[in-house]
């Protein structure tokens, strides 16, 4: 074993399909931005060490899921996922538990929004291939290669 090897990327099962694990990480990931971004606020507030030290865990643990979906997806295809639950989130955290009132035009603008990036996820991307080809073929070719 490596020194690099002392946290396994995490596997999913070989009967999940890759667009479920490629949506359950982009959960993840955004739900651990979140947490990350909760507790940095409470931090900011309190100057407690507690929110700070949970921030920090949630934020190592986004890295580690982050890396683990990259077996399975592109890179920008997870990412762009992620934001885009991340935003709607973040939304509606304002809004439900902040408090927070946006005006009309800036709803409609955050669904325009939503909707380009949507379109950015699921649309055609002008070629053939399917578009998580790249991502675990390149993980295995660098894993052969070590």
């Amino acid at each position: 074993m490596s020194t690099l090897e002392f946290l396994p990327l995490l596997k999913a099962p070989d009967s999940w399909p890759t667009w479920l694990v490629g949506a359950i990480a982009m959960l993840a990931l955004a739900a651990l931005d979140v947490a990350g971004a909760l507790a940095a606020k409470q931090w900011a507030a309190t100057s407690h060490v507690a929110p700070l030290l949970l921030g920090a865990a949630a934020f190592l643990l986004l890295f580690w899921v982050y890396a683990s979906a990259l077996q399975y997806a592109e890179l920008a295809l997870v990412t762009m996922g992620w934001i885009v639950v991340l935003q709607v989130g973040l939304l509606l955290i304002d809004r439900f538990h902040f408090g927070v009132e946006l005006a009309p035009g800036k709803w409609v603008a955050a669904v325009i929004i939503l909707v380009a990036q949507g379109y950015l996820l699921l649309g055609p991307s002008g070629t053939a291939e399917e578009p998580v080809a790249a991502g675990p073929q390149i993980v295995a070719e660098a894993r052969d290669a070590a």
